[in-house]
């Protein structure tokens, strides 16, 4: 029995753990490539956990070790439908695993969206986290009230970052062009608005706790949004402990002797962001104020009452949720923002698959794609171990290499991602830092290649 070649088209976590379960394959064995656009791995975890959370973010430990296990490689700087087409790849492997998430934001849909100061959460968690597509967005983050406009973790994680102090942001690893903007900054508020009640509200406990943590911080809720503790036998365990907190927080009284505020306001959605003509930049958010009703499947609704409220800001963040994005030559659901699939096997085509958000959509923790990608990995053996690839002639490890380095110039491998990560790790070492992220092309290629005349 051959080994067989499977391509895994993107490097988050979903990728990972697919590349880890295939490896784990001894009937038949496989041997995987992945494919990133970027010459660094790990996805949302290097460029979308938030980052004053490194013990989310040591996860990466585990993709360490998958790398490190015989027959798998890692090709950086190759983007798909540019320097490869999926016609390509199936050329030179038995299946590809799509593996590439959700990479763009939600619209609202309103008027004044795309305002200057009006900035989708997708492209500010990417720039302060340091992801080179993102690196030049230079937000003006010089007004004192900002608004959020979500009520999940990604709307907590925004709305933390722009209120941590220089002290807590500086032991981190956020992109230094960020820290530098986010030390400067002139905000001192940030209210966060969802359309539902606090029952209803993403946020997990964890996050809401570390709110009590953060240095010179108050934390604002109306009591009349908190429903009282008669109810709270009837809600869940984690539902109940956001309750109590939100309900904690709204007896706190006033905000004396707190340097930065947080404000939690819920039926709220917004109608309209507001500025000078039809260009002018952000000064403001019209608010729609919404009731919840129960619709006949049991599902709380918001429902506009028609009254309306204005809340004056200088800077919008827009954090209602990621969507896919379709890739060339791939089908794909645009209502949904997924490739269609029956347990990851991609609909009308055969050895294609896929994982994680691109398959389910965002929703999930991190450790939600394992068991994702095991779903999609075993048909994908079960596939191959049908015995109809038995005979197929593929490309070996070498003329795929061979290949890729014509095509792709800056090309990354596996040694050039970890002089990267040695790289940023000993640089992050004098200011107690994890690491320092390199953002620049450029430089990641100069340290690649100063690593390859050094071998």
């Amino acid at each position: 029995m051959r080994t067989h070649a499977v391509a895994i088209v993107g490097s988050g976590p979903s990728g990972f753990y697919a590349a880890g379960a295939l490896l784990d394959a001894e009937d038949p064995p496989v041997r995987v490539d992945m494919f990133d656009r970027l010459a660094t791995p790990w996805g949302l975890v290097r460029a979308g956990v938030a980052p004053d959370h490194p013990k989310i973010k040591s996860v990466s430990t585990q993709y360490e070790k998958i790398a490190a296990r015989p027959g798998f490689r890692f090709f950086g700087h190759v983007c798909l439908g540019e320097d490869v087409t999926v016609e390509e790849l199936l050329e030179r492997y038995d299946a590809v695993v799509y593996a590439v998430g959700s990479q763009t934001e939600r619209r609202l849909g309103i008027p004044g969206e795309d305002r200057p100061g009006s900035l989708a959460s997708v492209d500010f968690v990417g720039w302060y986290n340091g992801h080179p597509d993102y690196a030049g967005l230079d937000p003006d983050l010089g007004a004192s009230r900002a608004v959020v406009i979500g009520a999940g973790n990604v709307a907590l994680d925004v709305a933390r970052m722009l209120l941590l102090t220089e002290d807590e942001l500086r032991g981190t690893d956020t992109a230094d062009h960020a820290v530098d903007v986010l030390t400067a900054s002139g905000v001192r508020e940030v209210v966060v608005c969802g359309r539902r009640g606090p029952v209803e509200a993403a946020f997990t406990t964890t996050e809401l706790r570390e709110l009590n943590d953060l240095e010179g911080l108050a934390v604002a809720v109306d009591p009349a949004q908190v429903p009282d503790a008669a109810g709270d036998a009837d809600l869940p365990k984690a539902t109940r402990r956001n309750v109590e907190l939100f309900r904690s927080w709204a007896g706190a009284g006033p905000d004396a002797g707190a340097s930065r505020r947080m404000e939690f306001r819920f039926l709220r959605s917004p109608v309209a962001i507001l500025g000078e003509g039809e260009d002018g930049p952000v000064t403001g958010v019209e608010l729609g104020i919404n009731r919840l009703e129960t619709d006949d499947e049991g599902r709380v609704r918001p429902v506009d009452t028609g009254e309306r409220e204005t809340l004056e800001c200088g800077v919008v963040l827009r954090a209602v949720g990621y969507r896919g994005v379709a890739l060339p030559g791939v089908p794909f659901d645009d209502r949904t923002g997924t490739i269609p699939h029956v347990e990851g096997r991609i609909e009308g085509r055969e050895r294609e698959y896929v994982v994680g958000w691109i398959k389910r959509g965002p929703t999930g923790i991190i450790g939600t794609n394992r068991k994702d990608a095991n779903e999609t990995v075993r048909g994908l053996l079960a596939d191959l171990a049908s015995g109809a690839r038995e005979d197929a002639t593929i490309a070996s490890a070498e003329e795929v290499e061979e290949w890729l380095s014509g095509r792709c110039p800056d090309l990354v491998d596996l040694d050039g991602w970890e002089a990267i990560d040695a790289h940023e790790r000993a640089a992050g070492e004098d200011g107690g830092q994890p690491r320092r992220k390199i953002v620049d092309r450029t430089a990641f290629m100069d340290l690649v290649r100063e690593q390859a005349r050094a071998q």
